[in-house]
């Protein structure tokens, strides 16, 4: 067994397999990406070991745990070794693991002794997960060179920042970390992690992506406000966010509508009516009742019409509530959402104005 500090911890995590033995209510809330829960207790368990600890002693707490662990150990190993040949795929002779707790402690001690004496390489993280979560708060102070791609609602700004990706430009998708378009259809079919989660999420990606950061590449990221649904954009990073260049994909109203009705317009008629009622208050009674009307009368182009214009409005008030917007915002104008076509566009005006800069024009 060896433990090790966060950053061995991260870097490992990219080859071995991390099991979270923490119980599994710890780990819904929110885990390092990508790890196994082999929790050492369950969620009760754990409540009746922690009552012990404070209002007995420490060593009532460690044998109410050892009855617990006793009978679980066989099913532990056979898990553990489960995961590993999961995980390893085509190699399951490695039998290198990574394991963690809350704090680095008991749980994580006990767990890691079980699958050295099986023959599994144990690593353990110093600190636990708390540490990793430290480490997390402190990948968003970092200063990061960020590219903004703007644009009003139905713009497809997220299939423009995937096209990005396919021409190996370094993207962030905070939508898809937030599993939330951002508007009131955003959230249909998927349920949003929680806030810690989103972050644990958020870093990781950052961290991954240190390499084209290093290398002074931007990352893109598409405009947000800092709430994703009911997700919060870290304070740090969306203030870098604001301050970052802005590329607005300028398509006409007309065209977005068109799009959005493509793209929403199939759904249920009591899902969209559900999302309409999310936005009440701020759309207005009048203008709730006018979209939810137009639903019922099967016309979606008049109801989309009226929540656009909304959203159109309140994206006006964030993009300008920027002390320095006109320097920072530079329009590409596109005839139509088409995500291929506006990619081109977008780089050619970022590349005529590298050259305009360098004076080659």
């Amino acid at each position: 067994m060896e433990k090790i500090d966060i950053e061995k911890f991260i870097e490992y995590s990219k080859t071995f397999p991390v099991l979270d033995v923490r119980s599994p209510g710890e780990f819904i809330h929110a885990h390092i990406p990508n790890a196994y829960n082999l929790p050492l207790f369950s969620d009760e368990e754990r409540k009746i070991v922690g009552t012990a600890y404070k209002q007995e002693s420490r060593e009532k707490a460690i044998k109410i745990g050892l009855d617990f662990f006793g009978v679980k150990m066989r099913k532990m190993v056979e898990e553990a070794e489960a995961i590993t040949n999961k995980h390893n795929k085509d190699n399951t002779t490695n039998k290198c693991i990574l394991v963690h707790c809350w704090r680095g402690g008991m749980r994580s001690a006990a767990v890691a002794w079980l699958l050295n004496l099986y023959g599994f390489k144990v690593y353990t993280l110093a600190g636990g997960y708390k540490s990793f979560r430290n480490r997390v708060l402190e990948q968003f102070e970092y200063k990061y060179t960020l590219n903004i791609i703007g644009g009003y609602t139905g713009s497809g700004k997220t299939y423009i920042l995937h096209e990005l990706e396919k021409k190996k430009e370094t993207i962030l998708d905070l939508e898809g970390i937030a599993k939330h378009k951002g508007s009131a259809f955003g959230g249909f079919e998927q349920i949003q992690p929680s806030q810690e989660m989103f972050e644990n999420e958020l870093a990781i990606q950052l961290h991954e992506k240190s390499n084209a950061i290093n290398a002074g590449n931007a990352i893109w990221v598409e405009d947000e406000s800092q709430r994703i649904g009911a997700i919060n954009i870290p304070a740090t990073f969306w203030k870098i966010m604001r301050q970052s260049p802005i590329y607005f994909i300028e398509i006409s109203f007309e065209n977005r509508l068109l799009h959005i009705v493509a793209e929403y317009g199939n759904r249920k008629k009591q899902e969209l009516i559900n999302a309409i009622m999310r936005i009440q208050k701020r759309l207005g009674n009048l203008e709730t009742k006018n979209a939810i009307n137009f639903l019922l009368e099967k016309d979606t182009v008049s109801s989309f019409r009226i929540l656009l214009r909304y959203y159109d409005k309140q994206y006006d008030k964030g993009l300008h509530n920027r002390g320095n917007i006109n320097e920072l915002l530079q329009k590409i104008t596109c005839e139509n959402v088409d995500a291929k076509i506006n990619t081109k566009l977008l780089l050619k005006h970022i590349l005529y104005k590298q050259e305009e800069s360098n004076g080659r024009l």
